[in-house]
């Protein structure tokens, strides 16, 4: 999926594009792979709206340009998909730590220092060999933003927001994930008042990995459950 552009005016321009609604959604019922980001473009005439918005309320000094930028920097590096890899790789090397997570989610992911900030309560769920968990938001996009960051705009989008309920086993196959016929599907809808967070299965083959070795192999999309987490796959994002 694509994530925010690199560039300062390129990360405004996406963020103008989620607040305006339809940006977000895709033009086709098919949901868009991880490895196909050009389906999720802005529209043109979006942007440019944004981007003249944007101009209108510098020149009136009602937007600070670097206050934006730096809010949208600590979303993409300080607060994001890195804080839930960390407490997932907590989860997998301490036992103990893993049973307080999947009892009071809120409570186990604030001993990391993460969570809060916009009141939610925060529920992990625990994928095994029989049981695989999606998470999806019917109503609008709610999402846990202190532990996975800026919301895909996969996740926003009408397709995935019905499909994820009537065909989760489809949806997950066009993410490249196939479920065996006896593994049970469960999905989680949030809510302004409920986010769920998926604890992914840890991968085979990474028992001598440190804690930070194994935060690193873990995805934002495993977190929300339409992917598996790789021994050889890294990056947080």
């Amino acid at each position: 999926m694509a994530d925010a552009p690199d560039d300062a005016l390129g990360r405004r321009k996406f963020l103008g594009g989620m607040a305006a609604g339809t940006a977000g959604f895709m033009a086709t019922p098919q949901i868009a792979s991880a490895q196909d980001p050009g389906r999720q473009a802005v529209p043109s005439d979006v942007a440019l709206r944004v981007k003249a918005l944007e101009s209108i309320l510098v020149e009136k000094g009602m937007v600070d340009p670097a206050t934006i930028d730096a809010v949208i920097e600590t979303y993409e590096s300080k607060v994001g998909p890195r804080n839930g890899a960390r407490v997932v790789a907590r989860a997998w090397v301490d036992a103990a730590y893993r049973k307080r997570l999947l009892t009071d989610g809120t409570a186990a992911i604030a001993e990391l220092g993460y969570g809060g900030g916009q009141g939610e309560h925060m529920v992990v769920v625990e994928n095994t060999a029989s049981v695989h968990n999606l998470v999806v938001c019917t109503l609008c996009s709610c999402y846990p933003w202190p532990t996975l960051g800026l919301p895909p705009n996969w996740y926003k989008s009408a397709p995935y927001r019905s499909r994820a309920v009537i065909d989760p086993r489809g949806v997950l196959r066009e993410f490249g994930v196939t479920l065996a016929d006896d593994v049970q599907v469960r999905v989680w809808d949030s809510t302004a008042e409920i986010r769920y967070l998926v604890l992914p299965e840890r991968p085979p083959g990474t028992e001598g990995m440190t804690e930070a070795q194994l935060a690193a192999l873990v995805t934002r999309d495993a977190m929300v459950g339409v992917a598996k987490v790789s021994p050889s796959r890294g990056g947080a994002a």
